[in-house]
């Protein structure tokens, strides 16, 4: 039975507001004044340390996921009203409904690192190369012990934006939104501490990443368990937010990419035009060929500008159509969240997929590829890898010797000093009270815990730096 009402609900880890309409409003305040929010204004979406303004960062590209999660959600209502919304449980829950949708489309980015994807790549190849071998240390005398060591090996060599995202809102600063709002922004539900699931088997969709730490493994579960959400399954309005993502991607990069003089818009046809061609795909040919043949009548200066914005225009009120029909049709499984599909990969016969394919195979081929782009990313890589290498010693010290540290005691580590006063306050005490939730009777099993939450510690300080710090605190680090 589809009951809207089990799921947007008013329960908070602290200080719950018993209106529903004002829970919701309280999550979006806290929001939007987040620092984590805007710190998204100063980070990669495609061209990292970008100076041109209208090029994309991580929060406009986040306002548009939002616009389209709202323009979804609001159809998805309008649909669902003719069968009367207190059959779903959805009289007096559509503002939650849309806002929960959209709130959590501006949420999606917050824990991505500086210099997009690829620093995902170089902290987990780090993490694997440098601490690892020091967990091999800890002694692990029980079997429990052991299997510890082997599950915080691979939660650790799993950092990923969406699991880091829940850190951020939940620890780093601590936004106690409803549990309705954090649970709408675990994108994929294994733990990165769990296997990925094969190809074909249960979930292997809703699971193909990390979507929270060992870290917040409990809290994860409390919400779980609260908004009756199963293991392996995911929230409903999820969904939504993940199809306005994909969306608001189609032609963002190809726009980017004539911004910087990378591609131009005669260009930029002629590649859809000849992939279409190739493919025998015809919506997406009409689409752009009509487009183009309007903006070509118009002043040179405005070409470019009209092409996209009405290509844009098309595209996503037809997408977001076709999503509205999928998310209706399969309305008891993405409630259940146990829909095992992006909402735009389901039908892959259907033309709109077929046209989304066609985008994302140009934009990898012509932009991420491109000589440029790829500088950008060695040179994030460098600055990132860097940045771990100088906060090692933190990760070299005893247990002893770090708690002394945050004492303000004197230890045989002078750098280790001079590093801890870098860290943010707010990382620091997240830290604190992680290690002070543990059990200090199993000696061993404490210490390993301890050291697990200090390399949390490390990375949420590096990966929550923007774009313009990183490239600061590196050479100011090594004094270039």
């Amino acid at each position: 039975m589809i009951d809207y009402k089990q799921k947007l609900t008013t329960d908070r880890e602290f200080y719950p507001i018993e209106n529903l309409e004002y829970s919701i409003e309280s999550d979006r305040g806290r929001i939007l004044s987040s620092p984590a929010f805007r710190r998204l204004q100063k980070r990669t979406q495609v061209f990292a340390l970008e100076l041109n303004a209208s090029i994309r960062t991580r929060l406009t590209h986040s306002l548009e996921v939002s616009q389209t999660a709202r323009f979804i959600a609001k159809n998805i209502l309008s649909i669902l009203q003719k069968d009367g919304l207190v059959t779903y449980g959805l009289e007096g829950c559509e503002n939650a409904f849309i806002s929960t949708a959209e709130m959590t489309s501006l949420l999606h980015d917050i824990g991505n690192p500086p210099f997009g994807h690829f620093a995902e790549q170089t902290i987990n190849k780090w993490i694997k190369e440098n601490a690892l071998p020091f967990i091999e240390t800890f002694p692990a005398i029980s079997d429990k012990t052991k299997e510890l060591k082997v599950t915080l090996s691979q939660d650790l060599c799993n950092y990923d934006g969406n699991a880091q995202a829940i850190r951020v809102i939940t620890k780093l600063q601590r936004l106690n939104l409803s549990y309705t709002q954090i649970a709408s922004v675990v994108k994929y539900t294994r733990g990165a501490y769990e296997a990925k699931p094969q190809k074909g088997e249960p979930f292997d969709y809703l699971m193909k990443k990390p979507g929270f730490y060992y870290s917040e493994k409990g809290f994860i579960e409390k919400i779980q368990d609260k908004l009756n959400i199963k293991h392996g399954c995911r929230f409903p309005l999820t969904y939504i937010m993940e199809a306005a993502d994909d969306i608001s991607y189609l032609t963002a990069d190809l726009e980017d990419s004539v911004e910087k003089g990378i591609l131009n818009l005669d260009k930029v046809y002629e590649l859809i035009k000849a992939e279409c061609e190739k493919e025998g795909e015809t919506y997406l040919l009409e689409v752009i060929q009509e487009r183009y043949d309007q903006a070509k009548k118009n002043d040179e200066p405005y070409q470019f500008s009209m092409f996209f914005t009405l290509v844009r225009a098309k595209l996503v009120t037809s997408l977001v159509y076709h999503v509205v029909d999928i998310y209706i049709n399969n309305h008891e499984a993405i409630f259940e969240g146990s829909f095992n599909s992006a909402l735009l990969e389901y039908d892959k016969e259907s033309k709109y997929y077929k046209a989304i394919k066609i985008l994302q195979a140009i934009s990898a081929k012509h932009i991420y590829q491109n000589k440029d782009v790829q500088t950008l990313e060695l040179q994030g890589y460098t600055i990132i890898n860097e940045l771990l290498n100088i906060f090692k010693p933190l990760l070299e010290l005893t247990c002893k010797d770090f708690e002394a540290l945050l004492h303000d005691e004197k230890i045989e580590c002078f750098i280790a000093m001079r590093l801890i006063k870098r860290i943010s306050s707010k990382q620091i005490v997240a830290y604190q009270n992680d290690v002070k939730a543990l059990d200090r009777v199993d000696e061993e099993q404490f210490e390993l815990l301890e050291w697990y939450h200090r390399v949390r510690l490390v990375i949420d300080y590096i990966s929550g730096m923007t774009d313009d710090f990183a490239l600061h605190e590196y050479q100011t680090l090594l004094a270039l």
